[in-house]
């Protein structure tokens, strides 16, 4: 994962410009992580120079020091990057953390020296000075040799100072073309990560779209063959307890005793005016064999043969509640199959 300076942009570059204007008293910043976050936020600041900034280093954490410090060659102001790893931070986390050196060298630029250090001794502020003449290219002590001598090696010392300005700038050069590499290699690992994010991405969403289809399409399998399965047991039930057998020995029966009642008349026609009386018997007995009845609500058209249609107010006969939500009936056209159940309401 790549270091985030954006988050607390605002007091990070504050800081550091803090650090690099020779006006004020701040002469070091010090920044860490939040948490075990790559957010960097800052730690601390302070105008005591490199004896108060080593203090403020943990041993268990990562940290990035940025100190302006007085060159004791020349006098004029240096700026020293320092790396801190602390002893007491786990290996997966150093290994995380340092992948951040180049981008964090990059935020703070201007660096003359750069301390790698892990403990005390890494930072002895001593130490760091020596560093920083050396890195000025010219020795303290020639410097005051060079003084005590007459206007006959002016000469020479002038010829040496120049070709240590040169190797400064060559140095300042070569250090400018390494920043500037190490941003491009930064830039290209962060693309690279981005582009293999999106491909993670688009793979996930592939296989979550092909799960939900193959979820669908056995849904679907398991409703069909449960619906095929219900059919067929209706259709061997049909010959012994369906209603179709039924209705025509009803008829018979009463058309015999309709007969019979002609048949044996001898009376007056008050007593043939009579026989409607029974129409309502008969008209019972039709009504319970229809078993549950209801009435339909909407229009509903069947998706396949296992299921019926009907329009508003057609009534369904021979009602079973197979499911909540799916029961069985004949319908306005004699086919016997499933409808949805909240599509009706039931007959008293």
């Amino acid at each position: 994962m790549s270091v985030n300076l954006s988050k607390n942009g605002a007091a990070l570059q504050a800081a550091y410009k803090d650090v690099l204007d020779e006006k004020t008293k701040t002469d070091w910043a010090l920044y860490t992580y939040e948490g075990n976050s790559n957010d960097i936020r800052l730690a601390e600041t302070g105008d005591g120079g490199l004896e108060e900034l080593v203090e403020e280093l943990s041993s268990g954490k990562v940290m990035y020091a940025f100190c302006r410090v007085k060159d004791p060659n020349s006098g004029l102001p240096k700026f020293v990057l320092v790396n801190w790893t602390g002893e007491g931070v786990n290996d997966a986390r150093k290994g995380v953390c340092a992948n951040h050196v180049s981008t964090m060298a990059n935020f703070l630029k201007g660096a003359h020296v750069t301390i790698n250090a892990r403990a005390e001794e890494d930072v002895e502020p001593d130490a760091i000075m020596e560093k920083v003449a050396k890195a000025s290219g010219a020795n303290y002590n020639f410097h005051k040799e060079s003084n005590r001598g007459n206007e006959g090696p002016q000469g020479p010392v002038g010829s040496v100072y120049q070709k240590t300005n040169a190797m400064s700038e060559i140095k300042r050069v070569g250090k400018e073309n390494f920043w500037a590499k190490a941003e491009k290699d930064e830039e290209e690992r962060r693309l690279e990560e981005h582009r293999r994010a999106n491909l993670e991405k688009d793979r996930l969403e592939k296989e979550r779209k092909e799960r939900e289809q193959r979820e669908a399409e056995e849904r679907e399998r398991r409703f069909r063959e449960r619906a095929k399965e219900i059919d067929r047991a209706e259709k061997r039930s049909l010959p012994e307890s369906g209603p179709v057998s039924v209705q025509p020995e009803q008829d018979t029966a009463s058309q015999q005793e309709e007969e019979n009642i002609y048949q044996d008349t001898t009376e007056d026609e008050n007593i043939y005016q009579d026989t409607p009386l029974d129409e309502p018997v008969y008209e019972t007995g039709v009504e319970e064999d229809r078993g549950i009845c209801a009435r339909a609500l909407y229009d509903y058209q069947a998706a396949d043969d296992t299921e019926i249609s009907f329009d508003p107010d057609d009534f369904i006969t021979h009602i079973e509640k197979i499911d909540e939500g799916w029961w069985r009936g004949i319908g306005p056209n004699g086919h016997f199959g499933m409808f949805p159940a909240n599509y009706v309401e039931l007959l008293e």
